[in-house]
């Protein structure tokens, strides 16, 4: 083989293997595109208004297919657009479902005329204040913040409700600063 063949050669690696990258780019690009935008939701929380659950500054994980066969559950922490400015994506708590009357007396929630409140063992502090009756339409949800003495939720909002298509996900990891999954289910009670 002559030095210009050998060189020729040594070209057509190196083209070869230019490509071989630039392929393997793009298809990460593509996968990190696809997981994204269509099965889940990396998002980082800007505010304690879900402390102690979810702290500032955490970034979280949500499944954008948790809600395709099924409705969100009390209790689930969900991402979804901020109703009264859409852009805005929120992490709140599903409290209401569909259909409920919810109230708040001296920070405790009842639904549907309950004489006993809702049991929440996430709430690190006593919740204060008395909000309500709020009626859920069909298709829609009341959401509040674990951290409810800080939190700017369906008792605060212009548009207190959110709508079942306009959840996102259902949270389901905490990835940073300290790895935990959120999947564990919430046991409620009422006294």
């Amino acid at each position: 083989m002559t030095e210009e063949q050998e060189q020729n050669k040594d070209k057509d690696w190196v083209k070869k293997e230019i490509f071989s990258w630039i392929k393997t780019i793009v298809v990460a690009f593509v996968i990190a595109f696809f997981v994204n935008h269509y099965l889940i939701v990396n998002a980082t929380v800007p505010t304690g208004s879900m402390e102690p659950t979810i702290m500032p500054k955490d970034r979280i994980m949500a499944n954008r297919w948790s809600y395709f066969r099924k409705s969100p559950q009390r209790g689930d922490v969900v991402v979804f657009p901020y109703p009264d400015q859409p852009d805005i994506l929120y992490v709140k708590r599903v409290i209401g479902l569909p259909g409920e009357t919810i109230i708040i007396q001296d920070g405790k929630v009842y639904i549907n005329d309950s004489e006993f409140p809702l049991s929440e063992s996430y709430l690190n502090e006593k919740p204060r204040g008395d909000f309500g009756p709020y009626e859920i339409p069909d298709g829609f949800y009341f959401m509040l913040g674990d951290n409810r003495n800080n939190s700017k939720d369906s008792r605060y909002w212009n548009h207190p409700f959110v709508e079942e298509k306009d959840i996102i996900g259902k949270v389901f990891l905490k990835y940073f600063p300290k790895f935990r999954w959120m999947g564990q289910k919430v046991q409620y009670t009422s006294y």
